[in-house]
This record gives C-alpha cells, sequence and structure tokens, in this order.
C-alpha cells in the first residue's frame, strides 16, 4: 500500500477523495503515454511515481481552467 494514500493530508490538498482518484488518472495515463515523471523514479511503479508527485505539489489541479470545482479552501469555508 502507498503510505501517502492512507494519511488525509493528500485529500486535503486536492479538495476530497474524487478530486484525488481524478488527477491521479489523468497524470497515470500521460506516464502510460510517454510523459516525464516529474520527480525521480527510484524504481517505483507509475502509481507511486503520480502519488510522489502530488505530495511534492509537482502535480494538482488547475482551478483557473475548471472553474465549476471547488477549491479546497472554499469547500472547508476558509478564504
Amino acid at each position: 500500500m502507498i503510505e501517502a494514500v492512507k494519511s488525509d493530508e493528500i485529500l486535503h490538498k486536492l479538495g476530497g477523495r474524487f478530486k484525488l482518484c481524478a488527477v491521479v488518472q489523468a497524470r497515470w495515463k500521460e506516464l502510460i503515454r510517454g510523459a516525464r515523471p516529474l520527480v525521480e523514479r527510484r524504481g517505483h511503479p507509475d502509481l507511486q511515481v503520480v502519488i510522489d508527485e502530488i505530495v511534492q505539489d509537482k502535480v494538482a489541479v488547475d482551478w483557473e481552467k475548471n472553474p465549476q470545482l471547488t477549491k479546497p479552501q472554499e469547500a472547508l469555508g476558509r478564504p
């Protein structure tokens, strides 16, 4: 099991499980199609690489391109 997924920190970073799943799927697809990893692979499979990229803030939701999505801060009632 990937340790970072056990923590709620990664969920709060993106705004919930569904957004996390969407970001992981989109980035995973990019890696499968030949995109270069944004972190060192260190022999890890693609899924671990995607999670590492999210944890290190290399990959995130583009809130400006997706105005229909609620930002995590707004969902929690914070400015």
